[in-house]
């Protein structure tokens, strides 16, 4: 995901930030509470086990070679997306549009 371009919007901030130039407009208190939001959100406070093939796991930890990131992380990520509801089922819109 590292490839994934950035809108105009995005990539002004990023530069603003990089260059050492962004001063955020919101309150002490405001920064604060979205602090703790993203604090709780990632906090990985259960610990789970749970049986894949051999061959899903090779894929998975390929998978996580690429992006860059440890495998772990990457499925914690995955599960993340499928609950929230981000998750795009790429297959599902293949099958939809070979119908077509």
């Amino acid at each position: 995901m590292k490839d994934q371009l950035l809108s105009n919007e995005e990539q002004s901030l990023l530069d603003e930030v990089e260059a050492g130039n962004f001063e955020s407009k919101l309150s002490e208190a405001r920064q604060q509470e979205l602090s703790t939001a993203v604090e709780n959100t990632f906090k990985k406070d259960k610990r789970i086990n749970i049986r894949i093939s051999s061959r899903d796991l090779q894929a998975i930890q390929s998978r996580s070679l690429q992006e860059g990131i440890p495998y772990q992380t990457l499925i914690s990520s995955v599960l993340h997306k499928y609950v929230s509801g981000s998750l795009l089922d790429v297959t599902a819109s293949k099958v939809k549009s070979s119908d077509s």
